[in-house]
């Protein structure tokens, strides 16, 4: 039976080669922007406001395609949107080493590179790992956003060490090769749904589902079918939009300025890079960890008490530039990565698998806009005071607000429940 391939449920492969994209995608582009961050700045004579202009827009783009991507990935499934992806990074890279201006920068970063990123290395695993489970939903997606962190772990490093011997032209180039040998290949073994293949979800089978209390409990939240008309007119909708949109302007002008920071608190660029490794490692394992509870506890209030942590931890640097500051501004930051997998868990168990990708499009058509606003607002605090403690103080204060609205979906859990299966 194919559901069982050497004993492994094929859902799990899926998960894995999402993962693996992830992996890529993470370390050579979102934790290597601030890798290139300031040798790219350096380099072409660039503020610090200009280099997250660009990170922003990019942030932008991905907004406005949002709803897009969406329906294409609900009508044609991962697959295509994953390999146009791979292939416009891979080739992007390769030309972002031979930009020499300001406008060719943003032309190649924004025109090729991350055209197709968000749709490819966020959407689309998000929505291939939600199509094959329920159950384990929170697991199987916290998986797949672990590697995200692993990618900032294995790859952005190595990736760093690269840029400071040969160059960040060099690094653009590797990073572009990778894209292209790597990322083809992994789009190859996708599969697009546990139906497409004669299965079930969570690698059920028929017989497990005539059992009293699995069988019943997956019939409850495989009922659970939302519409994106339905979803429009929900409390919970709007309240995951507004905090995933406060939550990404505080953790991406944290991500973005993660080195630039370090620095303004008087490490070195190669000790600031390897903090940045060590923020993803633990990143890494506190996705995992809380995300594997998180099945077995209300997601809500998870997230909003890992959210009131990461808001303590901004104001560490505030108050002092000793190494173990700054270690535990890290570990307690870190643990905020573990939002996006609990909090996409979250909008699966209130809306369902069928209409997931096109909710999720339109969710981030809203809540990107906070990581567009983010990064570009910390540098131009930065450039106006040279200082980022005005901005710790305001993100401190975000991340507070960003976790009473997660809060505030704890009491109408049920109450979404049975209001969505109904309708």
């Amino acid at each position: 039976m194919l559901s069982k391939v050497k004993g492994l449920f094929y859902g799990w492969k899926m998960v894995a080669a999402a993962s693996a994209l992830r992996v890529l995608g993470a370390g050579l582009h979102s934790y290597g922007f601030t890798v290139f961050f300031l040798p790219v700045s350096q380099d072409l004579g660039l503020s610090r406001t200009a280099t997250s202009f660009a990170f922003s827009l990019a942030r932008a783009e991905g907004a406005i395609e949002g709803p897009i991507v969406g329906h294409l990935l609900d009508r044609y499934g991962p697959r295509p949107v994953m390999l146009a992806a791979v292939l416009l990074m891979g080739s992007g890279y390769l030309l972002l080493s031979t930009v020499n201006t300001y406008v060719t920068f943003l032309i190649v970063y924004l025109g090729v590179i991350s055209l197709a990123h968000s749709g490819g290395f966020m959407h689309a695993p998000m929505v291939l790992t939600n199509t094959w489970f329920i159950r384990m939903r929170a697991r199987a997606i916290t998986i797949n956003s672990a590697s995200f962190s692993l990618g900032g772990v294995l790859i952005a490093p190595l990736l760093s060490v690269i840029v400071h011997a040969w160059g960040w032209r060099w690094g653009a180039i590797v990073a572009g090769l990778l894209f292209l040998l790597i990322g083809v290949p992994l789009c190859c073994t996708i599969r697009r749904s546990p139906e497409s293949m004669g299965l079930l979800p969570d690698g059920d089978s028929p017989a497990s589902l005539s059992d009293e209390k699995t069988g019943a409990r997956q019939r409850r939240q495989a009922d659970v079918n939302v519409t994106v008309r339905q979803a429009f007119r929900s409390f919970a909708f709007w309240a995951l939009v507004v905090a995933a949109g406060i939550r990404n302007a505080s953790y991406h002008a944290i991500s973005t300025h993660f080195i630039p920071l370090m620095v303004w608190k008087g490490l070195s660029q190669p000790e600031a890079a390897f903090l940045l490794g060590a923020l993803a490692f633990l990143g890494f394992v506190s996705t995992l960890f809380l995300g594997w509870i998180a099945d077995a506890v209300n997601k809500p209030r998870l997230l909003a008490l890992i959210l009131y942590v990461a808001a303590g931890a901004m104001l560490l640097p505030i108050f002092g530039d000793s190494a173990w500051v700054l270690w535990l501004f890290t570990i307690l930051f870190a643990a905020a990565e573990s939002t996006y997998p609990v909090g996409w868990a979250v909008v699966g168990d209130f809306f369902g698998r069928t209409h997931f990708a096109k909710i999720r499009g339109y969710m981030s058509f809203f809540y990107t806009w906070g990581s567009v606003a983010g990064p570009v607002v910390a540098g131009a605090i930065y450039d106006r005071w040279e200082t980022y403690e005005p901005l710790l103080w305001t993100l401190s204060v975000l991340f507070v607000v960003s976790g009473l609205f997660f809060g505030m979906l704890s009491k109408p859990w049920k109450a979404v429940h049975s209001g969505s299966t109904a309708g």
